[in-house]
């Protein structure tokens, strides 16, 4: 392992999770990072772009939720809108329920069996879930004031945070706070009362955009490597997914003078963890276009956690392929067949029935449990982990060139 590296990717770490403390979408820590990537992407000889978008800068200040003399503690939903509103209380556990409330001029409260997992934003773009739809459609048009959601602990779905926000969607329109489930259950026993909600925040147009490095001819079948650049709001993104853009530029600086006949494109995208995934949305765009000019998507998401190995899986290879992958895994130390896993942005790939590969780390349960929470800090990441990593992908790389 060479120290010089492992010194870099601590420097790189240091950067994009404690001088750059947020990288949430909109934000000026995002777009420090992007600039950040670039710069060093550049400096290691590639060709670079940017492919913009427009996007949402949210700040959400605090909230306040009162019912007589009592007060309830909540956290606004993010991308909710502000609002000062009182309203009397409708509490509901299912979706039959709610399509029974009355809600003209009320505030309601899921809990239960209709918050047991996050919706999916209304116009999510890659798949939506009819019931997840019905919600929102009969919270928006129901009359209803704002809404408070009770949740309970579930990482499988939101990651380590409790209570999770059941809502984080910058197209819903009522302002909207969440609670834990136990506080949801004391606020329920209010039920026709008038509760006093308060929400504090501002929406506030921005732009945000992927970076993309290349080498080679871009009409030649390249071989593709992205990490997403953005993390939540609240965490410095350590492992999700600073150590995905660090693999990305020791792959580039080892690449630095490459110039073998097949292409290679780096990508850090930008909007993973975001309510819309506009940077994944423009850049499939440019994947459909030309799908048969990728002859391999990697996605980095996750990698370099200081318990356990590195985990590789594999999607829709070439029997030749298949068999060079699972050969380099077995002869490299630290490096493990991994159990698919469809939630990373290897998915673009995916669905375009292009061969695709997803690094990240073996100890996943231990990753979703700090997972968008404050606590997915460097102190959870081994930077020898990450040098190991892009030198698997610079073998797979050199070892995909000589079987072309």
């Amino acid at each position: 392992m060479n120290p010089q590296l492992k010194q870099k990717a601590e420097s790189y770490l240091n950067q994009l999770c404690m001088d750059i403390p947020e990288r949430c979408v909109g934000s000026e820590g995002n777009r420090r990072a992007a600039d950040l990537l670039e710069n060093y992407l550049q400096s290691f000889n590639f060709e670079t772009s940017r492919l913009s978008f427009d996007c949402m800068d949210w700040k959400g200040e605090e909230a306040s939720l009162r019912v007589n003399e009592g007060n309830f503690s909540v956290n606004i939903s993010p991308y909710s809108p502000g609002g000062r509103v009182n309203a009397p209380l409708v509490a509901v556990s299912s979706l039959e329920e709610l399509k029974q409330a009355r809600g003209e001029g009320k505030m309601v409260l899921l809990k239960g069996e209709i918050a047991r997992e996050q919706l999916l934003p209304k116009n999510f773009p890659f798949f939506q879930l009819p019931e997840h739809r019905q919600i929102i459609d009969l919270l928006e048009s129901g009359g209803f004031k704002a809404v408070i959601c009770a949740t309970s602990y579930n990482p499988e779905v939101a990651g380590g945070v409790y209570p999770f926000p059941l809502i984080e969607d910058g197209d819903f329109v009522l302002p909207s706070v969440y609670m834990t489930d136990r506080e949801g259950e004391r606020l329920a026993a209010h039920q026709g009362e008038t509760v006093s909600l308060e929400v504090k925040a501002t929406r506030q147009s921005a732009r945000g955009y992927n970076v993309v490095a290349r080498k080679g001819h871009p009409e030649v079948p390249r071989m593709v490597f992205v990490a997403h650049l953005d993390s939540k709001k609240g965490t410095p993104g350590a492992i999700d997914n600073a150590t995905g853009l660090i693999v990305l530029l020791l792959l580039a600086e080892k690449l630095g003078n490459y110039q073998e006949p097949i292409p290679v494109e780096i990508v850090a995208l930008n909007g993973e963890d975001y309510y819309s995934n506009p940077g994944e949305v423009l850049y499939l765009k440019e994947i459909q276009n030309q799908p048969e000019n990728i002859l391999l998507g990697v996605n980095i998401d996750g990698a370099g956690y200081i318990k356990g190995d590195t985990a590789v899986s594999s999607y829709g290879c070439p029997p030749v392929v298949e068999k060079l992958i699972h050969t380099l895994i077995n002869s490299t130390t630290g490096v493990v067949n991994g159990d698919p896993w469809y939630q990373g942005d290897h998915a673009l790939f995916i669905q375009n029935e292009i061969p695709a590969l997803g690094v990240t780390s073996e100890r996943m349960e231990d990753i979703l449990a700090v997972a968008h929470t404050s606590r997915d800090t460097p102190a959870l990441v081994d930077c020898a982990k990450l040098v190991a990593v892009s030198d698997f992908l610079c073998h797979l790389l050199h070892t995909r060139l000589t079987q072309s």
